[in-house]
């Protein structure tokens, strides 16, 4: 018999183990954008993409570096708000703690109408019917327990991972020559215009789109005071990301190029599938849609636990209504997982009444926020270090990197991507849509004294020069 989950802190239970902390960091690596994402990043950087989404990978896993710094050594629910709040004050504090609730709304809602699309090619129903049950059917798991989310995502993390570990030890027979009439070699990496066809500016390109594909990496953090031993949980997981990163993204599409020609038009469509189907593995289509169906059933679980643990914290923080922040018998904040799925539906609603117009503008208002947090993140880290360091050395057991030198070039670089989708038109709307939300989210903040708990559960104290 499992030992039963112990009391957290504010209420929720300590739920979640290592091998669900270790998951979720995986399962946050890997999503849909792996499997179909790809193929544009290839036809923007052809088989140099390789190198983008090492550049991209390196970058995020800076972030997670100077994250895990903080959770370690302050672990509490709700990071990357509440470390916002520790370092520039309640106003950063609400505005990325509401920024980072409306992308995970908002995905929650895409990555249903996602769901359904792969769905109604099995199920003879309305998209919007599909729709409905994987909202209902994630949101009762997440009404359970921490424990239930966990062991959820733990099992759809472990099918993404198998995924990947059998196409890359079928990918690596291909090349080297092992697979039945396989066309060995390297060739395709230069033959078709060389490693980068479209020069440095195609690798620069194709990093501004990586660089949100690791999305969801972060989410460990959110869950570690949730875990029963956060501080070995989340540097054991921050650890681990680059050998992920490496094996999961740069190995597979190093794979896809050299086995395919990069700008093959089916390549460029379904880059995975493709490749299967190339090397004639059996019914290829039909396994990857399975795989794609679990990674936006992982992303749908993930959203909803994060969007209700962001909320939970921002009514605990006096930054939306008290009524939000009570949990079950549980330890489960009900109410603001609730919240989050009807906001969802908004989302999903949209889709269907207005796909071109509305539901486009909501995808595209989330697309570079997770930037905007990763550039909270590090001015945080930069701030809250110097003050542990005067303070409370000890607690710094977990370190970034040539501080304060990395972080400071991890924040120039993202400025860096922001300026290079402003020059490109294909990614100026995007940039455009996402800063409207940005100032939207901040432009509410004097609504904070009116609607926000009278009574914070416990103030924070900020940082000063």
């Amino acid at each position: 018999m499992s030992e039963p989950s112990s009391a957290g802190p504010d209420g929720l239970r300590t739920g979640l183990r290592r091998r669900h902390m270790t998951m979720l960091a995986i399962g946050g690596a890997i999503g849909a954008g792996l499997f179909v994402g790809s193929g544009s990043v290839i036809g923007t950087a052809g088989p140099a993409a390789v190198i983008s989404y090492a550049a991209a990978g390196l970058l995020v896993l800076c972030v997670m570096r100077a994250l895990g710094e903080m959770v370690v050594a302050r672990p509490v629910a709700g990071s990357l708000a509440e470390y916002s709040r520790m370092a520039m004050g309640p106003f950063a504090g609400f505005t990325i703690g509401w920024i980072y609730w409306y992308l995970y709304v908002i995905l929650v809602g895409a990555e249903a109408v996602a769901g359904a699309a792969i769905l109604s090619s099995w199920i003879d129903l309305p998209q919007w019917v599909l729709s409905a049950g994987l909202l209902i059917l994630m949101t009762s798991v997440n009404l359970v327990s921490v424990k239930s989310f966990g062991e959820f995502e733990f099992w759809f993390a472990s099918i993404k991972v198998v995924a990947i570990v059998l196409f890359l030890v079928i990918g690596a027979a291909w090349v080297f020559g092992l697979w039945p009439d396989a066309d060995a070699g390297f060739h395709n990496l230069t033959a078709f215009g060389g490693f980068a066809p479209n020069g440095v500016t195609g690798i620069f390109s194709a990093i501004v789109v990586v660089m949100f594909a690791f999305g969801g990496t972060e989410i460990v953090t959110v869950a570690a005071a949730e875990s029963k031993e956060p501080g070995k949980a989340v540097a054991s997981a921050t650890n681990n990301v680059l050998w992920r990163v490496g094996l999961f993204y740069v190995a597979s599409i190093f794979l896809v190029v050299t086995i395919l020609p990069w700008n093959d038009a089916q390549v460029l469509k379904s880059p995975f599938v493709t490749a299967l189907d190339h090397m004639g593995v059996p019914a290829a289509g039909t396994i990857m849609e399975v795989v794609i169906l679990t990674a936006v059933l992982s992303v749908l679980n993930s959203a909803i636990y994060v969007s209700s643990r962001m909320l939970y914290v921002l009514t605990r923080d006096g930054d939306a209504p008290a009524a939000l922040v009570k949990v079950n018998k549980r330890g489960v904040p009900a109410r603001a997982v609730l919240l989050g799925t009807v906001a969802a539906w908004g989302a999903v609603i949209a889709s269907y009444i207005s796909p071109d117009q509305v539901f486009t503008f909501l995808v595209n208002s989330i697309g570079v926020v997770l930037a905007f947090v990763y550039i909270a993140i590090m001015f945080s880290q930069i701030r809250l270090r110097a003050r542990l360091a005067r303070e409370d050395p000890a607690a710094l057991t977990y370190r970034m990197w040539g501080y304060p030198y990395i972080s400071w070039f991890v924040i120039i670089a993202i400025f860096a991507v922001f300026i290079a989708m402003a020059t490109n038109p294909a990614q100026r709307n995007q940039l455009l849509a996402s800063t409207v939300s940005l100032l939207a989210v901040a432009a509410l903040y004097p609504l904070r004294k009116r609607f926000g708990s009278r009574a914070p559960v416990r103030e924070v104290e900020v940082l000063h020069h």
